[in-house]
């Protein structure tokens, strides 16, 4: 029987291909770098944000009849997010219509918070109006946001998230399944990467965090990258930290940034929540005339590709699926109009990309070859 399912390179390719890769360049230090890179590489995340199970995204599927089924019912949905304009958030919503098109489910809005709650619950007031039968979103904030998505439940809406939930929503009742990434193993696997570029030697290093402690995919970036070096790396010291709240997340970034490399002389690295800090903390380098800072980051956005291909700051990145994340959250939107069982808590793998693969990285992210300006950043 055909059936519609998300295509993933898996766990064997990601330890084979994407890893493989590390080998050569793999200084020698005391931890195999390496052989935790291909395990986290294979990892799903522990849990979700209210300790559901992970499923595997790969299970996650329609028949050609049920994508029929789909179809005749003609449904709509809005997509909500936090924050645009970053390639992550692009990839997630190409993905989602690229799949509610085959399903035959229009989508009739998309929407771009800033990263601001009060502008994100004015955003679901205003697409409730249109009377949508899907939303898939991230809240900006868990507290903030709670009641315009109860609001949307109790209307009837099929809610999926894209692995921050608000509080007080229970799985599986207010909202339907909720897709991440292995978030913890992003701060695990940049954390590895961070050991492998600093060397045998390793150093002092500052971290540039998200502020919003409640926001549950970045805080665990956070815990694993800081748990990975307290338990593998003692001649690695994180001698700074700073939170950063945004909506302006590149120059916050840059004056968290700057202020580590004032105050601490010896700093040899900085790590970044995700691609978009980090292109502040390029920014406070280029400024201090670090030119031998070394960044790793979460998120393989076009920025941070480019440096880390032409041998610059960023020397590791733990590249997520967004595209596929969208496909999934879309086919689970499928379900919910199906009244198909479904796992409340769904997941991805994440891929660890230095300069060896970064351009194999950037097709399993977003299902087309690297652009010219990465290309030629590599030469």
């Amino acid at each position: 029987m055909k059936t519609h399912s998300l295509s993933r390179l898996g766990a064997a390719l990601c330890a084979t291909g994407f890893v493989m890769a590390f080998a050569a360049a793999t200084p020698a230090l005391a931890y195999d770098t390496t052989a935790a890179l291909k395990d986290v590489a294979a990892m799903l995340p522990p849990a979700g944000p209210g300790g559901e199970k992970p499923v595997a995204a790969s299970e996650i599927k329609l028949s050609a009849a049920e994508i029929d089924q789909v179809k005749a019912k003609k449904a709509k949905a809005a997509i909500v997010m936090h924050y645009g304009g970053n390639d992550w958030s692009r990839a997630q919503i190409e993905g989602l219509k690229a799949q509610f098109k085959v399903m035959g489910i229009e989508v009739i809005a998309v929407t771009d918070a800033g990263f601001k709650s009060e502008k994100q619950v004015a955003d679901i007031e205003t697409v409730l109006v249109q009377k949508p039968d899907i939303i898939v979103s991230v809240p900006t904030d868990p507290v903030a946001t709670q009641a315009a998505f109860k609001k949307a439940a109790k209307q009837g809406v099929k809610i999926i998230f894209m692995g921050n939930d608000p509080k007080g929503l229970e799985a599986g009742v207010d909202y339907f399944s909720n897709v991440s990434p292995n978030d913890y193993g992003n701060g695990v696997a940049s954390a590895h990467l961070m050991a492998q570029a600093l060397g045998p030697n390793g150093g002092e290093i500052g971290m540039v965090f998200h502020a919003a402690t409640d926001f549950f995919q970045t805080r665990q970036r956070y815990i694993g990258f800081k748990k990975v070096m307290a338990d593998n790396y003692p001649n690695i010291k994180i001698v700074a930290e700073q939170g950063i709240g945004g909506p302006d997340f590149v120059g916050d970034a840059e004056k968290a940034a700057g202020a580590m490399l004032t105050s601490n002389r010896k700093l040899k690295g900085i790590w970044a929540v995700w691609d978009v800090p980090a292109e502040g903390v390029i920014a406070a380098a280029r400024a201090a005339s670090r030119d031998d800072l070394i960044i790793t980051t979460v998120d393989l956005g076009q920025n941070v590709a480019i440096d880390m291909a032409r041998g610059g700051y960023v020397k590791g990145v733990s590249a997520q699926r967004p595209y596929d994340q969208g496909v999934t959250e879309a086919l689970l939107g499928g379900y919910a109009l199906l009244g198909k069982k479904a796992p409340t808590f769904v997941a991805w793998p994440i891929i660890p990309t230095t300069k060896a693969n970064v351009l194999d990285s950037w097709k399993a992210v977003y299902h087309v070859d690297a652009p010219d300006n990465i290309r030629k950043s590599m030469k």
